[in-house]
């Protein structure tokens, strides 16, 4: 193939990824009813109804240690992170980082909500495109990450 017509670089896709997902992260932070979420904790009730019920002993016993005595703090940290995720990555902001936590996050989500398996495609397509990123280092193109020189 021709350079001369290759309309993006491999580079450049790999950013247009990287971006897409951060937008898709910036959703998830936007549709929250974060009112609810920190004055009810909604969104942490929700999530201990599915964890009590869950076949992992993992998952529920994790869950009882770790949010269950903190929902508020928990809350926080879910609704922000998402946030932090979305721009991180929409920047291109300390993009390795944001790509591994936003890994972690969706296979945190993955593990509570294993039985959804409607939920579990966004879930793994986000897991997938954050390790894509990861190997594909797309903090090089497009990015405060790559005009700063960090991360080689």
């Amino acid at each position: 193939m021709d350079t001369d017509t290759i309309w993006l670089t491999g580079a450049q896709w790999l950013a247009v990824l990287r971006i897409g997902l951060g937008l898709w992260w910036l959703e998830s932070w936007r549709h929250k009813d974060r009112k609810s979420w920190f004055e009810t904790g909604s969104g942490i009730a929700w999530a201990a109804d599915i964890a009590a019920r869950h076949r992992w002993n993992a998952v529920r016993s994790g869950f009882d240690t770790v949010v269950a005595p903190r929902p508020r703090v928990m809350a926080y940290v879910v609704v922000y992170a998402e946030l932090a995720l979305g721009l991180g990555l929409i920047l291109g902001f300390l993009t390795p980082v944001a790509l591994a936590g936003g890994l972690l996050l969706n296979l945190l989500y993955f593990a509570l909500m294993i039985h959804d398996w409607a939920e579990q495609g966004q879930n793994s397509m986000m897991a997938l495109i954050s390790v894509v990123g990861l190997f594909g280092m797309s903090w090089q193109t497009w990015s405060v990450d790559g005009a700063l020189g960090w991360f080689g």
